[in-house]
């Protein structure tokens, strides 16, 4: 038999063993476990944590990125240990980390800081695949960021939610063309809390407001007729609705 073949018949055995003997089987080949065998330990549904331990107590071992990230994302892990290999994971690795409901909820934050304290260096790219998948705790630092592409990612996240999404359509620094995307979106534009807020943002474009203000309670639209802060246009065709 081959080193290869060998190989490929522990990692068999170590994924298919029951909790009993798979420990007898660390133990006996542990000087034979190479990285890639050791990968195939963490698809036993029998590892526990002392095994873990067992492993990650190898330089060897621990010093494949794989191997690392395996002990950072089991369930069984030792809380301590995958703390401490989570800042060396990449990014996408600690995406999927943070949103496993599997693990403890200070891993998954703790991964989740991670990601926040890299992003103001992430290219427009991995911000768009964020604001797609990510966390609600990523999306509330994402639902700030200038570029149209990212919002537009972010509105098709279903983890994003109302209360998220407000503060970036009641806020005045936000940009009309950002503004002008939410109010258009046929999840997001419809819903009348945030389409109050855009007719109520001095910044939202004209003919966003003017195409949601025949839609709004009469007291809304009192109250926006009144508003100088608004656009005269605005405020005029508020008055007239609220005669209609």
């Amino acid at each position: 038999m081959t080193a290869e073949s060998a190989g490929i018949d522990l990692g068999r055995r170590l994924r298919e063993a029951g909790e009993t003997e798979l420990e007898t089987l660390v133990d006996g080949h542990f000087p034979a476990i190479d990285p890639q065998v050791a990968r195939q330990v963490f698809r036993n549904p029998f590892l526990t944590r002392a095994v873990i331990e067992r492993l990650a107590a190898s330089p060897t071992l621990l010093s494949a990125y794989e191997v690392r990230m395996e002990i950072a994302r089991h369930p069984r892990s030792p809380q301590i240990l995958a703390l401490r290999l989570l800042p060396g994971l990449h990014w996408p690795d600690l995406l999927r980390i943070g949103l496993d409901t599997r693990l403890h909820p200070i891993v998954r934050r703790s991964a989740e800081t991670r990601i926040a304290e890299r992003m103001p260096g992430f290219a427009v790219g991995e911000k768009i695949f964020l604001a797609r998948s990510g966390s609600q705790a990523l999306l509330a630092q994402l639902r700030s960021d200038p570029t149209p592409r990212v919002i537009e990612a972010l509105l098709e996240n279903p983890r994003l939610s109302e209360g998220l999404l407000m503060p970036l359509v009641t806020s005045e620094t936000t940009s009309p063309t950002v503004l002008g995307i939410v109010a258009a979106h046929p999840r997001w534009g419809v819903r009348y809390p945030l389409r109050l807020a855009l007719c109520r943002n001095p910044r939202t474009p004209l003919e966003r407001v003017l195409s949601h203000l025949p839609l709004l309670k009469k007291l809304d639209l009192e109250s926006i007729a009144s508003d100088a802060r608004l656009k005269l246009p605005v405020r005029r065709r508020a008055t007239l609705l609220t005669r209609g």
